[in-house]
């Protein structure tokens, strides 16, 4: 992230940086604890990226975040509310952080393949050994005898 100013350009990687003119930002009153100063202020922040529309990031990390962020986007819009704060700065500041992390965390390439492995004969005999012997240990509760009933 460019600093800790609202109004700077976001660096999401070093290769892709959200100019401030892409983000939109709606402050409304916030609910919870503030005393009289929260029925004035508004301090509840909503920070708007327009993932679809955006030409800050090149085609392919674009589709990327896309399929990725499909089930959170709004019309292909990423919403993002803070209001934890009491001051609007701080929530502006915590909005663009988690803006930041869940694009990073989106723009991530995915994990290599698995590439299909077989068990070590070790682990195999080691593994039915286990099991030979639970099944011995339980053997042994049934064959109690039966004490005669009077």
């Amino acid at each position: 992230m460019a600093g800790e100013r609202p109004t700077d350009d976001l660096r999401v990687t070093p290769a892709v940086c959200i100019p401030a003119a892409e983000l939109g930002w709606r402050f409304s009153r916030s609910s919870g604890p503030g005393g009289q100063n929260v029925n004035t202020t508004d301090s509840r922040v909503e920070l708007v990226f327009d993932l679809a529309a955006s030409q800050a990031l090149p085609p392919h990390l674009q589709a990327r975040a896309l399929r990725q962020l499909e089930g959170k986007l709004l019309d292909g819009a990423i919403v993002i509310a803070a209001s934890e704060h009491r001051s609007q700065w701080q929530n502006r500041v915590a909005a663009q952080r988690r803006l930041v992390e869940l694009l990073q965390e989106a723009l991530r390439p995915p994990p290599p393949p698995r590439r299909p492995t077989k068990p070590s004969r070790g682990s195999v005999e080691r593994r039915l050994a286990a099991k030979k012997q639970r099944g011995a240990i339980k053997g042994q509760r049934r064959s109690r005898p039966q004490l005669p009933e009077e």
